[in-house]
């Protein structure tokens, strides 16, 4: 029986991965190249306050520092006050705050000279920090053997996809990275029954991150409407900064539902 269970679940995840990298090949095929460009580090804003280069750009990160420290900590307290049942699932948040609280440094070192070598600075935390959030969620979904295999293919994958844009001079798999998290997380969340209470919040912080990016296209137009007083890039780091709190208050709050097959004695 187990051993039917153990093959059950290792070609879905050779289905989940084969599906992934079929999607991967078509989009390459089909896309054009999208090239790295001086102009991505034209930002709306590059006021100087206090002698601080693009200040709000470097400023607005602050946000990523206390929420990613703090969820650290608090995970290092074994998970109990978060709620944290497994060993995977802890090992996923802990990666996913450290990386949050690396995005305010990357990020700010990037702005004080935006350029295309600090920009690897900027992106490899953010990638990280999405891909141990996904990996985590696909673990509370679908369990904690393929959440893991999930969060160290991912990283992976988040290391050589910034690695690639630099080398190839190709934005597309940083791209593609991004994008999966915000497709996926909503599909799965109708398909697949969550293992914890509050998996609401799982959408709203979907829906943060979306808003985010429109903010960061906005940039300029944003700028001009409040009269120059913060650009949309600038938002986008403040909004980005709420996905993490949004999180973070679903795991003070979540209280085990369903226990799966082996974590009955973990759930009271």
């Amino acid at each position: 029986m187990v051993w039917t269970v153990n093959q059950q679940v290792g070609r879905g995840r050779s289905r989940i991965w084969g599906v992934a990298l079929l999607c991967w090949l078509f989009i390459m095929l089909v896309t054009p190249k999208i090239p790295l460009s001086y102009r991505n580090h034209l930002y709306a804003d590059m006021r100087n306050f206090v002698g601080v280069p693009n200040t709000l750009n470097v400023i607005t990160n602050f946000p990523f520092l206390i929420v990613g420290v703090l969820g650290f900590v608090l995970c290092l307290g074994g998970g109990s006050f978060f709620n944290i049942r497994l060993p995977g699932e802890l090992w996923g948040w802990l990666l996913f705050y450290g990386g949050t609280a690396s995005v305010a440094f990357g990020s700010a070192y990037y702005h004080l000279r935006p350029d295309d070598n600090r920009v690897l600075l900027d992106t490899l935390p953010m990638m990280i920090a999405y891909s141990s959030l996904f990996s985590t969620f696909i673990l509370e979904r679908l369990g904690e053997r393929i959440g893991l295999s999930c969060l160290f293919s991912l990283v992976v994958l988040a290391v050589l996809s910034t690695s690639y844009a630099r080398t190839f001079n190709d934005l597309r798999l940083c791209m593609i990275f991004q994008l999966i998290p915000c497709i996926a997380i909503p599909i799965m969340t109708f398909l697949f029954p969550p293992k914890y209470t509050h998996s609401r919040y799982w959408l709203w912080a979907v829906g943060v991150f979306i808003l985010a990016k429109m903010e960061a296209l906005a940039d300029m137009k944003i700028y001009c409407a409040n009269n120059y007083i913060i650009s949309g890039h600038s938002l986008e780091h403040l909004c980005s900064a709420i996905a993490p709190v949004l999180v973070t208050v679903m795991l003070m709050h979540r209280s085990c539902r369903f226990p799966r097959l082996g974590e009955i004695k973990e759930c009271p």
